[in-house]
């Protein structure tokens, strides 16, 4: 699982006019998950199911 930051360095990901994140491959917004007991979220893409860790 790569990170977000190293995801927009690759090409993984975009950023629209709003700084929403979004998968480069579905042009979809990613959806975020929090777990309390980790240091990072997970964003998933809905369409392909990509994953990345987000630090908080």
């Amino acid at each position: 699982m790569k990170s977000t930051r190293k995801g927009l360095r690759d090409g993984d990901l975009t950023k629209d006019t709003y700084e929403r994140l979004n998968c480069a491959r579905c042009e979809q917004v990613l959806k975020k998950k929090n777990d309390p007991d980790e240091v990072f979220a997970v964003r998933i893409c809905p369409e392909c199911g990509a994953k990345f860790k987000e630090l908080r």
